[in-house]
């Protein structure tokens, strides 16, 4: 059986023919399904393996991409040409899609093998991946317990080597939650630093896409290549794309920002104790530490939780059985059939977050919820500018637990929503964060340290991780 290689040690033993891209392809796939029971992944792409015969000829002749050979698996939300386009969610059980992804059309170009569409919470609207029309997603470590969301099913693919890499998104924490949870690193980069082009929209002013892999240089590839300008997305951004893997060794030294508010009341003491215990580590090595405040912190999840459910209610109110997805049979009139059609194709969450945005925007109450949500947002935003003139980088615990058991907290939608309490903020501020696994708990299950820089300033979090 072939043990798990990185992609540039696998794209080594290619070119020197000591190993075949089609038997690395079918070791991913034979590692699929004796891990079905994790439940990672909605739909799985046989065809990959003639993929891998055509990028190997390609390796071969030595004209081949940045990720030539890379087995990446993709978030059911992410559209793939004539591919199922799901969002976990039975209201769009039957959708193929008509057009691909900008950011997943970029890992085609530089030659990745799409391996197949990972499970989420239903429309990414999830902590637990609990919320899936398609199941429940197991952790690898634990199989008890939640591999953490919206991205659980990418997260656990990547922790339990079903693929080299994969791609989530993140609107409040959807990468680095999970990321956390599962052991693996995972990456929200800036907002508008990836192209949305594609991305099935949550919250369209919050969502990016970024990378999970087993490695900072994987992570640091992957940044590169789907980063960039996309006429397609105007809210994509102008700025420069970096070479992240040609600069990221650096004797560089940095300040690193300790936030007080982030290691307060409901901070498990493990993870406190580990987080800490890197701090020292970072600096005995010579880094500068701050101690910072991020004064607005408790309105975060307030916040997040009324503009996110408000921009939810509009993006999905498109899918009312009318056009495309789910319709449900035999309604009287035009308006049954949106309220069926709706009622019976949406999961418990969605309806519920659906049902908070329609609140916080109707008349009498969207000066009192979303327009003070927006006024706090631009607070929470200023608290990280002020940071940011003090400091290259701010270190959190990424979650304050380790992953909990499987049911735990689904009964408690409140309780559910605040395991997002550290990485919301960033979303909030359109900063980029990076989980990064530094050890685990009594119990072996894994603990995640968070990381988060100013905007369009990756290079610093994955030059500093990557000392990790």
């Amino acid at each position: 059986m072939l043990s798990y290689k990185n992609h540039y040690e696998k794209l080594e033993q290619i070119k020197n023919g000591k190993l075949s891209l089609r038997e690395n392809v079918s070791f991913f796939l034979n590692r699929i399904k004796e891990n079905s029971h994790l439940n990672a992944f909605n739909f799985v792409f046989d065809e990959s393996l003639g993929k891998a015969d055509q990028i190997e000829t390609k390796i071969k002749s030595g004209s081949y991409g940045k990720l030539a050979g890379m087995v990446i698996a993709v978030k059911d939300v992410l559209a793939l040409k004539d591919k199922p386009l799901t969002c976990s969610s039975n209201i769009l059980r039957n959708f193929k899609s008509l057009y691909t992804a900008t950011a997943v059309q970029k890992l085609i170009d530089e030659d990745a093998i799409i391996i197949g569409k990972t499970n989420c919470d239903e429309f990414a609207m999830g902590s637990s991946n609990e919320n899936s029309a398609f199941g429940k997603v197991l952790n690898p470590i634990d199989n008890s317990r939640v591999p953490g969301g919206s991205s659980g099913g990418s997260a656990a693919a990547v922790a339990a080597f079903l693929c080299d890499a994969a791609l989530g998104t993140d609107t409040g924490g959807s990468i680095r939650q999970p990321a956390s949870f599962c052991g693996v690193y995972g990456l929200k980069p800036t907002y508008g630093r990836v192209s949305r082009y594609g991305l099935t929209a949550y919250a369209s002013s919050f969502d990016s896409i970024g990378p999970f892999a087993n490695s900072i240089d994987e992570i640091a590839l992957i940044l590169e290549v789907i980063s960039g300008k996309d006429e397609n997305d105007s809210t994509s951004s102008e700025a420069e794309v970096v070479d992240f893997t040609k600069i990221l060794d650096t004797d560089k030294k940095f300040r690193i920002g300790i936030p007080k508010e982030y290691f307060g009341e409901g901070l498990d003491a493990e993870v406190r104790n580990t987080i800490l215990s890197a701090v020292e580590k970072l600096k005995e090595n010579g880094h500068t530490i701050v101690n910072i405040s991020l004064p607005h912190s408790e309105y975060t999840i307030a916040t997040y939780y009324i503009l996110v459910t408000a921009e939810a209610s509009s993006n999905l109110a498109r899918f009312d059985g009318a056009r495309y997805g789910f319709r449900a049979d035999k309604t009287p009139t035009l308006s049954d059939m949106y309220v069926e059609s709706r009622s019976e194709g949406f999961g418990t969450e969605v309806k519920r977050r659906i049902m908070l945005g329609t609140y916080v925007l109707s008349a009498g109450y969207y000066d009192a919820y979303y327009r003070k949500a927006q006024r706090v947002r631009r607070l929470l935003k200023q608290d990280f500018d002020n940071a940011f003139n003090e400091v290259d980088v701010i270190l959190t615990p990424t979650t304050p637990t380790v992953a909990v058991k499987i049911g735990e907290k689904s009964d408690d939608p409140l309780e559910m929503y605040l395991m997002d309490i550290y990485t919301t903020s960033a979303n909030l501020a359109g900063i980029p964060g990076i989980n990064i696994p530094i050890g685990k708990n009594s119990e072996g299950l894994p603990i995640g340290m968070q990381l988060m820089a100013n905007q369009f300033d990756e290079l610093k979090l994955l030059q500093l991780a990557k000392t990790f």
